[in-house]
C-alpha cells in the first residue's frame, strides 16, 4: 500500500460524488488515516457518515473563510495527530449569479468571495498546518481548464482557479525548503454538486467525450489515482505542477 501510515486531511467532501470523496476512498485503500474538515452543520451531517464509511479518524469544523476557524481546526488536528502527511484542498465557491451570463458583470463582492474561498483558502490552510507538515508531506488542490481558457459560464471561477494555480507555484517554492510538495490536479468535468451550479454544465460533457483523445469523460477513480500518485513517494520530485486528468482534452486545438 502506497500510503501506509500516512495521515491525510481532506477538505471539500460534500457527498459521495465529490472528487474529494473519491480521493479519500483511494487514500484509505492505500493505507492512509483520514480526517475530514467541514464548513458548517449542514455539511457535517453529510461528512460524518462518509467518515464512518471510510473508517476515518475524526471530523472537525473548518470554515475556510474564517481565520479563527482555521486556527481552531489546526489545534484539533495537532491534538489528535500531531503531524500531517497529506492535505487535500477540494474547496471552491462562487455565487450562482456569477456563474451565468457575462464575466464583465461580476460584482466586486462576488469576485472577492470566489477568490477568498477558492484560492486564498489554500494559502491559509498551508500557513495553519505549516509546522505540522512532515518533511515529505504532499499538498494538493483541485483546478479546472477554465483557469487558462474561457469556458462558457465558468466566469469568475476561472479567474479564481487561475489564482489557485499560481498560488500552487508560490506555495511550492515557500514550502519546498522543508521537502513539502504542492501540486494541483486539473480534472475534467464531473457530475458533482459544485458542477451542477454552473450554467450549461451538461453541454460540456458530450463535447469532451467527442473531442478528447481518449474519447470519454473522466471518472472519480481517474482523479483519485493521480491523487494517490501525488500523495505517495512515487512523485517525490514533483512540485509546483498542474497535472491534467481530463482524457487529454486540454491538448486539443481546432
Amino acid at each position: 500500500m502506497l500510503l501506509n501510515g500516512k495521515k491525510a486531511l481532506i477538505f471539500g467532501v460534500a457527498n459521495d460524488r465529490s472528487i474529494a470523496y473519491g480521493v479519500a476512498k483511494a487514500f484509505k485503500e492505500h493505507g492512509a488515516s483520514l480526517a475530514f474538515g467541514y464548513p458548517g452543520e449542514a455539511i457535517r451531517k453529510r461528512v460524518e457518515p462518509i467518515c464512518e464509511e471510510l473508517d476515518g479518524d475524526f471530523v472537525f469544523p473548518c470554515d475556510v473563510t474564517s481565520d479563527a476557524d482555521i486556527e481552531a481546526a489546526a489545534a484539533i488536528v495537532r491534538e489528535k495527530w500531531g503531524q500531517v502527511d497529506i492535505l487535500v484542498h477540494s474547496v471552491a465557491y462562487a455565487s450562482q449569479d456569477d456563474l451565468k451570463g457575462r464575466y464583465v458583470d461580476t460584482s466586486r463582492q462576488g469576485f472577492a468571495l470566489a477568490l477568498d474561498v477558492s484560492a486564498f483558502s489554500l494559502v491559509a490552510l498551508c500557513k495553519a498546518f505549516d509546522t505540522m507538515f512532515t518533511q515529505d508531506a504532499s499538498v494538493m488542490t483541485m483546478s479546472y481548464l477554465g483557469a487558462e481558457r474561457v469556458v462558457t459560464s465558468y466566469n469568475v471561477m476561472g479567474v479564481a482557479k487561475a489564482a489557485l494555480e499560481c498560488s500552487v507555484r508560490y506555495l511550492a517554492n515557500d514550502l519546498g525548503v522543508k521537502g513539502v510538495r504542492v501540486n494541483a490536479v486539473s480534472a475534467g468535468p464531473l457530475k458533482t454538486l459544485a458542477a451542477s451550479g454552473i450554467s450549461g454544465f451538461k453541454t460540456i460533457l458530450p463535447v469532451v467525450e467527442k473531442s478528447a483523445p481518449l474519447k470519454r469523460n473522466i471518472t472519480q477513480e481517474d482523479v483519485a489515482g493521480t491523487a494517490v500518485y501525488l500523495a505517495s513517494g512515487l512523485s517525490s520530485g514533483v512540485t509546483g505542477e498542474v497535472i491534467y486528468v481530463d482524457s487529454g482534452f486540454n491538448i486539443i486545438g481546432i
